[in-house]
């Protein structure tokens, strides 16, 4: 059993930047895939970018270039660094504990951390 925490959430101006956090508790992320999701109002829940046991990455075409990924070994802690914020960012954003080799849908996860508010003023 894992515990995600995240954290860092908050309301940051267009362009700004904001780094998320997503603690583990109870264990090692280990051999865990993870990812992050957002969802924002009235809408699905959208992959933004998994990090396999191996620290490769992939992200969806919409954050690439300004979000990243990674993680804190020793500190058992995962980040989403989000740069050149847009409104279009706005959300809740979630991050999941799965499979070694990560994924893209949210099926694929079986922990999911609380959720953190992000929002981006225009």
């Amino acid at each position: 059993q894992i515990q995600l925490v995240e954290s860092g959430g908050g309301l940051v101006q267009t362009g700004g930047s904001l780094r998320l956090s997503c603690a583990a508790i109870g264990r090692p992320f280990d051999y865990f895939g993870l990812a992050w999701f957002r969802q924002a109002p009235g809408k699905e829940r959208e992959f933004i970018g998994t990090l396999t046991w191996s620290d490769n990455t992939q992200y969806a075409d919409s954050v690439k270039g300004r979000f990243t990924i990674f993680k804190d070994s020793a500190k058992n802690i995962m980040y989403l660094q989000m740069n050149s914020l847009k409104p279009e960012d706005t959300a809740v954003y979630y991050c999941a504990a799965g499979p070694s080799l990560g994924g893209t849908t949210w099926e694929t996860f079986y922990y999911w951390g609380q959720g953190t508010q992000v929002t981006v003023a225009s």
